[in-house]
This record gives C-alpha cells, structure tokens and sequence, in this order.
C-alpha cells in the first residue's frame, strides 16, 4: 500500500550558487556526512548535490509535512543499498513521521530514484507500507 508520493524539480545552477556564496554553511545545515563525502567526490559536485536536495523535498514532500513539523533537511539522508540503488535514510522528526504514518503491522519502504540533465536535477519519492517480516 502506498503512503506517500513526492517529487520535486531543481535548477541545478541554483545549487551551485548557493555553493559559490555559503558553502560550508549550507551544507552543514543540509547534508549528511555520507552525502558530503559522496557529492564532494563527484566531478559534478554541484549535480549530485541538487539531486540529493531534490529528494530531499521529494521525501518531505511524500511524508506530508514539508520541511515543518520537526522535519528538518539532514533527518533526511541519500544513501545507497549494497546494489547501488539510491534509497532514503531518516532520522529524527522524519523517522518519527514515517513511524506515525505506517499501519500498525506494517514497515515502510522508501523507494527514491533521482536523476540530471543539466540544468535540471529531479528526484520521485515513493513510500511504501508493506507486511512485516
């Protein structure tokens, strides 16, 4: 059963702006250290931090909350299973929504695919209820 759905859309150029002007600021506000020390690796540095934000709002986005109700940037977090596949981590107030929103009996998958074609970088959320195990 599906609970959640977000996607969001980013100018890829906006990142790098805002890179340019606050760069060490922003990213400690918005990104996690597995994310940092992914997108600083990255030839396109920039890219890879405006998808990771996109999922970001894609994941607020799909929770319901936005970036409010004790949902804040770095609760949420790309990671990527063994196979590769790009996948959310959660913590803090929006672990604790995605808790408030999965049935009683139930363990939620967030399920994320992100992609760019400069100058865009788009992510899609998708949250999942599924039968414990």
């Amino acid at each position: 059963m599906i609970i959640g759905i977000g996607s969001d859309l980013i100018d890829i150029r906006r990142i790098e702006k805002t890179l340019q002007r606050h760069d060490v600021r922003f990213l400690d506000r918005c990104y996690t250290e597995i994310e940092r020390r992914r997108s600083d690796g990255r030839a396109d540095r920039a890219a890879s931090y405006a998808k990771r934000f996109a999922a970001k709002e894609a994941c607020a986005k799909a929770l319901g909350t936005g970036m409010r109700r004790g949902v804040f940037w770095r609760d949420m977090g790309v990671v990527n299973k063994p196979g590769g596949q790009p996948t959310m981590h959660l913590t803090g107030g929006a672990l604790e929504r995605l808790r408030a929103l999965t049935p009683a009996g139930m363990r939620a998958e967030v399920h994320l695919t992100i992609t760019d074609d400069f100058p865009m970088a788009q992510a899609f959320v998708v949250i999942e209820a599924l039968p414990q195990q």
